[in-house]
């Protein structure tokens, strides 16, 4: 395992791009009675309690739970699936992000985080990743199963992924969630860093919408962020594949961007003034440092969040080894937001709430 922070993600971005049939492998998920499969539950919430210096406490009663599943945190090439009990894996995946990404929805909501057999970066084979993707996502969903029969209990709930953890987020939305009575349940979902397009609603998922609105529920978020000198062009042609592959050349293929400072699809645009509160520092193992409000400016522009963070947030983008990943802030993806993902996850869940409350309550 080598616990460089994203390093090698251009290699990996085929795994959450490219739709294709499952392949069946002969081992069994990991058993999800065991909390040692799980990095947070509502009985240990070990690192996903974080809360960065400075951001909004979390509520007394926390009457929604959220879903999480982590990014790649396994960058080896010489493995294709990640050990899941590797210790200095375990440690990187909590601290860097757990705690700032499954931690920055713990305002509102209890956490489930499953530990899982990810697809590691690998030796570079577009088959072989596909299987490893594959077989991390029958874990996730053993997870999610698990989680449902055993802790939901009835609740609203909130799916959040990133990267890879959105790809198994957006199978977990059209194989558990579109069209089925558990959509009733969800708050919203969170699908960041992967590319959901336009045409997506409608055909892979048929009753799911897009959040159009702050307060919106059960509906979904996305977003990718860009430095302004990144080629979006580029990165869209890459993003749209598995929507091509699946549904043709058409309109449809537009990529999904909903802005993080406003989540409001009126407003694609919003300065720094409005922005909440981000995380400085690379997004590593280490603590937290507080928060700095009115520090990125965002606006979607062709289905990409172009980002502009201040300097003083010490972020950098990715280092990458392919053209659609230039100008990259994927890492970042949650960070640069984390007080406005924090706020607005609250703001679903007690409008989801308040919709379901009898009268008089």
């Amino acid at each position: 395992m080598n616990p460089t922070p994203w390093r090698g993600l251009a290699a990996i971005g085929a795994v959450f791009s490219i739709v294709a049939p499952t392949v069946a492998t002969a081992q069994s998920a990991l058993d999800y009675k065991d909390p040692a499969n799980w990095a947070a539950t509502a009985r240990a919430e070990s690192a996903a309690a974080v809360v960065a210096p400075g951001a909004s406490p979390r509520r007394e009663l926390r009457q929604a739970d959220v879903f999480y599943v982590h990014p790649t945190t396994d960058f080896s090439r010489e493995h294709a699936t990640g050990e899941v009990f590797d210790p200095k894996l375990q440690a990187w995946t909590d601290g860097s992000v757990v705690a700032r990404q499954a931690g920055a929805f713990n305002r509102c909501c209890r956490i489930y985080a499953p530990r899982y057999r990810q697809a590691a970066a690998g030796p570079g084979d577009p088959a072989a990743r596909q299987v490893a993707i594959d077989f991390a996502y029958k874990d996730v969903l053993a997870a999610f199963d698990h989680y449902l029969a055993h802790d939901n209990g009835g609740r609203p709930f909130i799916l959040v992924g990133h990267s890879q953890g959105a790809y198994h987020v957006r199978k977990l939305l059209e194989d558990r969630i579109d069209g089925t009575p558990l959509q009733k349940r969800l708050v919203a979902a969170y699908v960041i860093g992967m590319g959901l397009t336009e045409g997506d609603f409608g055909r892979t998922f048929k009753s799911v919408k897009i959040c159009d609105t702050p307060s919106q529920t059960g509906c979904v978020v996305q977003w990718n962020s860009m430095l302004p000198i990144g080629d979006r062009s580029d990165f869209a042609a890459f993003s749209q594949r598995s929507y091509i592959q699946r549904w043709g050349d058409n309109a449809g293929k537009a990529l999904l961007c909903i802005n993080p400072l406003t989540f409001d699809r009126s407003r694609p645009a919003a300065s720094s003034s409005v922005a909440k509160g981000a995380v400085p520092g690379a997004p590593d193992a280490g603590p937290m440092q507080a928060i700095v409000p009115h520090a990125v400016s965002a606006r979607c522009e062709d289905g990409v969040l172009t980002v502009e963070p201040s300097a003083a947030l010490g972020l950098k983008p990715l280092t990458a080894s392919s053209p659609h990943m230039n100008g990259s802030m994927h890492m970042h993806d949650v960070g640069l937001f984390y007080e406005d993902v924090r706020e607005n996850a609250d703001l679903r869940a007690q409008a989801f709430l308040r919709r379901k409350s009898p009268p008089g309550h």
